[in-house]
């Protein structure tokens, strides 16, 4: 195992408890707007029962505070993606979409340096899907992968896309040692050059100072500057680390670097003031470079079909399970707090890092309570302080959560009209039918309509209702009807969005709060690991635990 290295201060439990109690006070008034359907918004009078104020009084609100909030200065990341071989990188967006590369790159990067600072080199990928992920930590850091999904559809698609990736990314990296070879040849060639040209230099000043006045010349002057190396930025990183006073008011990381920065500890070795020369610097590159060879070699991914619950025996799954880290790249509802609980339940397994997809598809052990209920672990909530609160945020609530508003604010907005269309189809069927409940769903029909009467007609079709009964005119006037306020309509969705985070930070507390209460667990945190606009499910939660 690897050395020991102090690692970011994180809130404690009592710090994310009062967070919590304060997010509770404020979602008791808020829960409503939530858990409100935009589909029965005029039929249940949604705005004047929850709002009642002129929608171009919250829409002007909504616009102030987001124009506020774009004046302030971000801090801009650097995307994991410029930091890869040119030649991998192009191969590895062939076999997959913008988002998911980003994903990718980013997930695998934190995932590796956990592995480096454990020094394990097993990973099990829950919710592996069509195998991304684990195709890249396998042939890209030399990690022996077991990816886990239910679908036996996708276990096959990520042996096949395994396969092919294999054959490029052997290509690819071939034609990149080329390049490299030959760059290197080039840029040697000219150091050749300049070297001499500085060396002759350097003696004609030697020569020309008088013996008296010659001073003895710093270490500094004869060593290369590694000031701006990653071991000096490293080490820069963890001074001021210590130099800074804890901050328990960051509930999460902005980002995974500082994070990655810390966790490879062969990288931070103790040395003295004094500069490493550079033939010692190039002999440690050559030894990496030798073993990322060999690890690379003897890289295994092995897609795996099993429903994975939170009672589920890993040493069933996996015959050779070891030490292991646990991951699981936009796990699908339950899957996600089962992956937490399948983690604080092994000793293998020594970190996780785990990032949640699908809120609406959780459990919720206080949902329905008036139904007979045979579950025993629950998706929501997790820790002990929502248990005993007796917590639900609701279906419709947890939908909402899926929002992004990071997507909205830069101006990927909400689809108002096709909303609209079906809040007004569900009037005309209540008057006109008389049906307030439909098992059925009109589906994605929106986009196939060329105008508001066609929207009706198909829908009306799909749901089996007789819409030869409503002519023209009785439809259109519905729409004349409500056209003056779909207004209300834009800032009432606009409210939900702007509550969705709210949501979403609620359901990733309980998470690390459950973390926290566990007794094994070393070191718990969120971190902020993708750009939100890009993937708005961006947060993981990321655990490690007591070393041995």
């Amino acid at each position: 195992m690897a050395a020991s290295c102090p690692l970011p201060v994180t809130p404690d439990l009592p710090t994310l408890r009062a967070k919590l109690q304060g997010l509770l006070q404020f979602l008791r008034d808020a829960l409503s707007i939530s858990n409100a359907h935009t589909v029965d918004f005029y039929t249940e009078s949604v705005w004047e029962e929850l709002v009642n104020l002129p929608p171009e009084t919250v829409l002007a609100a909504l616009r102030k505070s987001a124009s506020e909030t774009e004046a302030l200065p971000s801090e801009t990341r650097p995307l994991v993606e410029a930091e890869w071989e040119a030649g991998e990188n192009q191969k590895a967006v062939e076999f997959m979409n913008m988002k998911k590369s980003h994903e990718v790159q980013a997930m695998s990067e934190l995932i590796s340096s956990i592995a480096d600072y454990y020094g394990i080199k097993q990973v099990i990928d829950l919710g592996s899907g069509k195998g991304y992920l684990s195709s890249f930590l396998s042939l890209k850091y030399g990690l022996k992968v077991y990816g886990i999904d239910s679908s036996n559809t996708n276990t096959h698609g990520a042996e096949e896309r395994n396969r092919k990736l294999k054959k490029h990314w052997k290509l690819c990296h071939a034609q990149s040692r080329l390049d490299v070879n030959g760059l290197a040849l080039k840029m040697a060639k000219e150091r050749k050059v300049q070297n001499k040209v500085k060396n002759k230099a350097d003696t004609e000043e030697v020569f020309n100072n008088s013996p008296t006045n010659q001073e003895k010349m710093p270490t500094s002057a004869i060593l290369p500057d590694f000031s701006g190396s990653v071991i000096s930025n490293i080490r820069n990183q963890m001074e001021t680390l210590h130099s800074q006073p804890h901050q328990e008011e960051n509930l999460c990381f902005e980002n995974s670097f500082s994070l990655i920065n810390l966790l490879p500890i062969n990288a931070v070795e103790p040395t003295s003031s004094q500069q490493i020369p550079n033939r010692e610097t190039s002999e440690a590159n050559k030894e990496r470079r030798k073993m990322t060879s060999k690890s690379s070699e003897s890289n295994i991914y092995s897609p795996l079909t099993s429903f994975i619950t939170a009672d589920s025996e890993l040493h069933d799954i996996i015959k050779d399970l070891e030490d292991c880290l646990m991951v699981g790249l936009h796990t699908c509802g339950d899957l996600a707090p089962n992956t937490l609980r399948i983690f604080t339940s092994n000793s293998e397994i020594k970190g996780v890092c785990s990032v949640g997809c699908c809120y609406h598809l959780l459990s919720e052990e206080f949902e329905n309570q008036h139904k007979e209920r045979t579950q025993e672990k629950w998706g929501f909530p997790m820790c002990h302080y929502l248990k005993e609160e007796r917590w639900c945020c609701g279906r419709n609530a947890r939908m909402s959560a899926c929002l992004a508003l990071e997507r909205v604010a830069a101006g990927q907005g909400l689809p108002t009209e096709s909303l609209f269309y079906r809040a007004v189809l569900q009037d005309i069927i209540k008057d006109c039918y008389g049906i307030t409940k439909c098992d059925r769903h009109v589906g994605k029909i929106y986009s196939k309509c060329s105008s508001f009467l066609d929207y009706v007609r198909r829908s009306l079709k799909k749901l089996g209702l007789d819409e030869s009964k409503l002519p023209e005119k009785i439809i259109m006037n519905y729409y004349e009807k409500y056209k003056p306020r779909m207004n209300e309509l834009e800032a009432f969705n606009m409210l939900k969005v702007v509550l969705a985070p709210c949501i979403e930070t609620l359901i990733l507390l309980d998470r690390l709060c459950y973390l926290k209460e566990q007794e094994d667990i070393a070191w718990s945190a969120l971190v902020k690991l993708f750009d939100p606009v890009k993937s708005p499910r961006c947060y993981a939660v990321i655990a490690l635990k007591k070393q041995q």
